[in-house]
């Protein structure tokens, strides 16, 4: 069910094949709760500080403080997760090129620690060799309102001839479909495109949005740097 023309290739389909990935299911929720919190905080929390503040002075000062650092904490924390509802990309695709034998991830970086900043922010492609990718699967139990289990599949990339992980990306957030993704990506860089089955290789156009949330439709598109989008679909020597 997960395969199901999930596929973009080039025409031939014998140099890459490009598998949708998206970091978040739920785009939107910290935006609304950024809204619900500003609007307590409005009419619950505001009102009872002006209050003390009229009414006992000598306590002006703790109270100031104390906003303050509410606000401050409050932002510091609902800002980066507002920023990425706004700019994370609708796709964050992953290209396997067959015939370099590499992968290219369209990767979003972000920086929690510097919510305000440019540098760790923004789409940063990154490639790495086929022979150095493995899959792995994680399960964490947590207070959540689907039962506590996340499940992650992640694919992790190895330091060339040693088993020290260099770097750990995002492929989905299902165990099913990542087995089958994982498959698909070993059939084709191993067999070829052939080898696929007939209902993944339909070319697949990037949709302008995914569901009936509306902030899917208004993130950025996906826009491969010119270099890197070159190279990710081309073979050695016909660039």
């Amino acid at each position: 069910m997960f395969l199901s023309s999930v596929l973009k290739t080039n025409v031939t389909g014998r140099i890459f094949i490009e598998l949708p990935r998206s970091s978040t299911s739920a785009r939107g929720i910290a935006l609304l709760g950024g809204l619900i919190f500003l609007t307590y905080a409005m009419v619950c929390i505001a009102p009872d500080i002006f209050d003390s503040l009229f009414h006992y002075p000598q306590s002006r000062l703790d109270i100031t403080v104390i906003g303050a650092a509410i606000v401050l904490l409050s932002t510091w924390a609902f800002f980066p997760l507002v920023r990425m509802d706004l700019r994370l990309p609708r796709d964050e695709p992953i290209r396997f090129n067959r015939a370099r034998q590499k992968v290219y991830f369209y990767q979003y970086r972000f920086d929690r620690l510097n919510p305000f900043g440019s540098k760790g922010w923004g789409v940063k492609p990154v490639a790495y060799d086929w022979a150095d990718l493995t899959a792995e699967v994680y399960r964490v139990y947590a207070p959540m309102g689907n039962g506590g289990l996340i499940e992650n599949v992640m694919l992790s990339v190895c330091k060339p001839g040693t088993q020290e992980v260099i770097d750990r990306l995002f492929l989905c957030d299902n165990i099913e479909q990542g087995k089958q993704y994982w498959a698909l990506a070993r059939l084709y860089m191993q067999d070829g495109y052939d080898a696929l089955p007939d209902a993944v290789r339909p070319v697949q156009g990037q949709k302008k949005g995914n569901g009936l949330n509306p902030l899917r439709y208004l993130a950025p598109k996906v826009q491969w740097p010119a270099a890197i989008d070159i190279e990710s679909r081309s073979a050695p020597g016909t660039e």
